[in-house]
């Protein structure tokens, strides 16, 4: 189960964010029966990306074994 403040896994692209699969975020909102979760994105640095709502498919929550990775972003959407 997802809970506010969880850090998840981005499970597909989102390209019009300028967010990719394996991104990771934190979830801020969670909404009625786990649906859907408003999720923010950021640099490494601390600077907001993206606050996006996502469907239940499109996140997954952190894995044991998973491992923080940084790409540079893209400047374009």
């Amino acid at each position: 189960m997802i809970r506010e403040h969880d850090t998840v896994v981005l499970a597909c692209d989102v390209p019009d964010e300028r967010l990719k699969e394996g991104d990771v975020g934190t979830v801020v909102h969670v909404y009625r029966n786990d649906a859907a979760y408003e999720v923010e994105f950021m640099t490494l640095d601390g600077q907001t990306v993206a606050i996006v709502t996502l469907e239940k498919h499109q996140v997954r929550p952190v894995g044991r074994d998973d491992i923080h990775h940084a790409r540079p972003l893209e400047t374009t959407p």
